[in-house]
């Protein structure tokens, strides 16, 4: 994949955004090693989502119970 320099990321940074936005990952950089890319807005996680989860999940009576001895006596090892 080819490294476009930093100086020519400068002052062709909107023609870079469009084949980033068309689906292509440009590699920006010096001396032909890459130190960013650009990538389509496709290739960025989505945000997660707090509470997806909320009413879904149940938490038994017993969570906070004391563990019985032969499970405690496992970790002393």
């Amino acid at each position: 994949m080819e490294v476009v320099s930093m100086h020519q990321a400068k002052g062709s940074l909107s023609q870079l955004v469009k084949r980033a936005a068309a689906g292509e990952t440009i590699m920006i950089g010096a001396y032909g090693q890459a130190e960013a890319a650009l990538v389509p807005p496709s290739a960025v996680r989505p945000a997660k989502i707090i509470g997806i989860l909320a009413g879904k999940l149940t938490v038994p009576e017993d969570f906070d119970a004391p563990l019985p001895e032969d499970v405690l006596a496992g970790f002393e090892k």
